[in-house]
């Protein structure tokens, strides 16, 4: 593998991960929708199923602690791309949201892409 096949690899197993923590935080909501609807048409007191939803909700907190962590680790390895010398690079979605407000980008910085 070349350099480039390297760090594409890298970059897509981020962004894999990135996806199925999303994809676990948006599953255990609907769990928890189920549960509160379940519990709803069944016509059950709250205090019912109440520790179960307490363990989902707590499993949603997990994740997103997770979902923090593997952002910074994206935050790292792009450090760790420039510090290396490996410039820019792009991989996957070119229309990304940035971490700046879309209709102003920071001084110094283009709106333009390279076709």
């Amino acid at each position: 593998m070349d350099r480039t096949e390297v760090v594409a690899s890298v970059a897509s197993d981020l962004h894999a991960s990135e996806r199925a923590i999303d994809a676990a935080i948006t599953s255990t909501t609907t769990l928890v929708q189920s549960m509160i609807g379940a519990r709803a048409m069944l016509s059950l007191s709250p205090v019912s199923g109440a520790a179960s939803q307490t363990k989902a909700m707590e499993t949603i907190a997990a994740l997103s602690a997770a979902r923090e962590a593997i952002v910074a680790c994206h935050a790292e390895l792009q450090k760790d791309h420039r510090r290396m010398g490996f410039g820019a690079y792009a991989v996957g979605i070119l229309d990304k949201p940035s971490d700046w407000d879309a209709g102003r980008p920071p001084e110094g910085v283009s709106n333009k892409r390279a076709a």
